[in-house]
């Protein structure tokens, strides 16, 4: 946990306009899920923003200041300081060693002496008890970060800490600083009168180059800079362990798996004993797929019969597509909830249901066939076919009215069997940089829920408004071309021609149009066209050559990528102080005869779907526009760009999204530190040949 990342300098120009409290006060009540005091507020707009002042007057501006950080993801035992006011980052001048100073802040003018015969107590006027000395804060916090859980156990660095009272002097905080004090290397303390020495030594702690760098490692080993999922499959393709998992997911696995361990272990339990349904919730990046597939990995690692369901073609595909598993390989591991409408027999030990929020009211074939087709709801399929079954869900990212899936639908169902479902909520942010507030950011911008709509940068995602959709494919493409993986997705506002012609010959028409730009939406169907140059929609995410296509919601949902460029069109447009939402209808080129836009708005014809009265449908369908830009507006893990076709709607992104450019906050493949450059690996050679030659998979 951490509430802010950024330079000493670039947290000055953050104060300077007036958003670094709030965003501070913002995160720790998300994460303490109470308002922050009156005097902590204070603390941070004087003592935060002195120490900056000082860190740029001793010409160390570049130092990274972690504000509000606790040494571990996990919840402190009960006397341990839960967090330290700041983390200086940086690299040290002389070694080169990462070097970090841990700072405790006090807004303290006077301390007095508690008894004669001790120094770990002080009086301080204003305050009922006695406050423990600030070094032995320090030297706890220092056990904290260096020990066997703390962020650098095991490495070799130079850290040392000291407690800054800027508005004391030496006489008046003497009991500190006298003969009895505890004294070492992270047991400083410096005052007002003291601050030379304060700018020398942090002079003398931190060179004039490598903050970003150290402080993107320091990101790493506080476990807030995520491997991507498709990474960590292939990283752990054929082991046991696929994922690390942290704080909350560590405890709804090892929940799950205790629970399984009852169940299981039993070959034929009595009927009240034999079922377990866990429900699992948590929003965009709170690492549902991880734990999902960690559990897949333990069950199969430990024998039992398991199988990870999703509602998602994206999902599956890309899946398949950049582990390299075989078509046999995949059907054994993988399956859609579609694929449970034949009773299982005998049943499954485990079904993980990834992305239950796409479940629909009864499997319907698409091609019609009775055999394919559900004969009671989905929910009971699923819960049918296995003895232990995992949902995961968020309820935000149900895109379509026939899209059911809820926690109260789940736990009807399960209670209807005699089931009491065990529940768990997953909050901490993994995707989108760990930044829980872009999350409450694009929720409060897109009117889903109450929050502030000025966007802060933090230090952990950026976010920008490009001028025309061909300023953001050049913003795109350029990081593309460097080594990060970056894709263009938009609104379903233009209509969608499937390939024209035959085989691998079709070509794809340029359907989404803005003005002289003409781009195409990922192919529909499973195979490659344009002579291998476009790849089928459950491969366009994954695909080096999916660069060159626009992708949706039902493509995007559940993947991510570093750079995501999101095209708002006018399905959904700002007018005034709401959000006015619209059905397109189409018109037949008289030279192309391609469809093409005649009335803007929605061309997405399963909103059209919704049961009820005219205006439970209106409802319906703004719900799910909504919800469908905020799974967009949730794909990358460093950085979103914006553009609306619509010029209200731009100036009022730009209105959110403010001013922020920030002295090296836009992290661009060019401005990120080495460290923090880690290509995305390539796909394993798969068997079989449906990749055209010379298209190897580009992560």
């Amino acid at each position: 946990m951490l509430l802010l990342r950024l330079s000493a300098q670039d947290l000055l120009t953050l104060n300077s306009r007036r958003r670094m409290v709030p965003h501070l006060a913002a995160r720790y009540q998300h994460f303490r899920g109470r308002d922050v005091s009156a005097s902590e507020r204070k603390a941070w707009a004087e003592s935060v923003v002195e120490l900056a002042e000082d860190l740029v007057e001793a010409e160390r501006g570049n130092v990274e200041m972690v504000v509000e950080c606790a040494a571990t993801v996990d919840e402190p035992r009960e006397g341990e300081s839960p967090l330290i006011d700041v983390v200086l980052v940086g690299r040290h001048p002389e070694t080169r060693l990462p070097s970090y100073q841990l700072v405790e802040l006090k807004r303290w003018s006077m301390v007095t002496q508690v008894e004669a015969a001790t120094a770990k107590l002080v009086s301080v006027p204003g305050y009922k008890s006695p406050k423990k000395h600030p070094a032995l804060q320090l030297r706890n916090t220092y056990r904290l970060f260096t020990g066997d859980q703390g962020p650098l156990r095991g490495i070799t660095v130079e850290c040392g800490g000291f407690a800054y009272l800027h508005n004391a002097t030496d006489d008046s905080v003497r009991p500190l600083l006298d003969t009895l004090a505890p004294t070492g290397a992270y047991e400083r303390v410096y005052t007002r009168d003291s601050r030379n020495l304060l700018l020398a030594d942090l002079r003398r702690h931190f060179a004039e180059d490598g903050a970003d760098s150290e402080a993107e490692q320091f990101l790493r080993f506080m476990n807030l800079r995520n491997t991507p999922l498709l990474d960590a499959m292939i990283r752990s393709r054929g082991e046991d362990t696929v994922f690390t998992l942290r704080g909350q997911q560590k405890r709804v696995a090892a929940s799950v798996l205790e629970r399984a361990a009852m169940v299981l272990g039993n070959p034929a339990p009595p009927q009240s004993d034999g079922r377990a349904v866990f429900i699992v919730t948590g929003g965009a990046g709170t690492g549902k797929s991880a734990v999902g597939l960690q559990l897949r990995a333990d069950f199969e690692a430990a024998g039992q019969t398991v199988r990870y369901a999703s509602g998602s073609r994206a999902f599956n595909g890309a899946l398949q597509e950049q582990v390299g598993y075989t078509e046999a390989e995949f059907k054994d591991r993988f399956a859609y909830f579609s694929s449970f409408v034949a009773p299982q027999d005998p049943p499954l030990d485990v079904l993980i249901c990834d992305e239950a929020h796409r479940l629909r009211e009864r499997t319907i074939d698409m091609y019609g066939r009775k055999e394919k087709s559900g004969k009671q709801p989905q929910v009971d399929d699923l819960l049918d076919a296995a003895r232990l079954t995992v949902f995961f869900l968020d309820e935000s990212q149900s895109v379509r009215p026939k899209e059911v899936g809820s926690v109260d639908l789940i736990e009807e169902a399960a209670r209807a069997r005699g089931i009491v479902p065990l529940h768990y909520g997953l909050r901490e942010e993994w995707r989108c940089g760990g930044s829980d507030a872009y999350i409450r950011w694009v929720r409060a911008v897109l009117d889903i829920e109450a929050g502030t709509t000025e966007w802060t940068p933090d230090g952990l995602m950026h976010v920008e408004v490009a001028d025309s959709p061909e300023e953001l494919e050049y913003i795109i493409r350029t990081e593309a071309e460097a080594g990060a993986t970056a894709r263009m997705v938009a609104g379903f506002c233009w209509p969608w021609t499937a390939p024209v012609g035959k085989g691998k010959a079709a070509h794809l028409e340029a359907d989404v149009r803005i003005g002289e730009w003409h781009r195409p939406w990922n192919a529909k169907g499973d195979a490659f066209c344009e002579n291998g140059m476009v790849p089928p929609s459950t491969k366009w995410a994954v695909h080096p050559y999916g660069i060159n296509q626009i992708g949706c919601v039902y493509t995007a949902q559940g993947l991510e990528w570093d750079w995501c460029g999101v095209i708002l069109g006018e399905d959904m447009v700002r007018r005034g102080d709401r959000w006015v939402y619209g059905k397109g209808q189409w018109r037949r080129d008289p030279v192309s005869k391609a469809k093409r836009v005649r009335v803007p708005g929605s061309f997405d014809m399963k909103l059209r779907e919704g049961a009820g009265s005219e205006e439970e449908k209106e409802r319906e369908f703004a719900r799910c526009v909504r919800h469908a830009y905020h799974v967009l507006m949730t794909r990358a893990s460093r950085a979103t760009v914006l553009y609306s076709t619509d010029e209200e709607t731009q100036t009022y992104l730009k209105s959110c999204v403010g001013d922020v450019q920030i002295h090296g906050l836009r992290p661009t493949w060019e401005n990120l530190p080495a460290e923090a450059r880690i290509p995305h690996l390539t796909s394993p050679k798969r068997k079989g040949n449906d990749t055209s030659p010379g298209q190897e998979p580009l992560f």
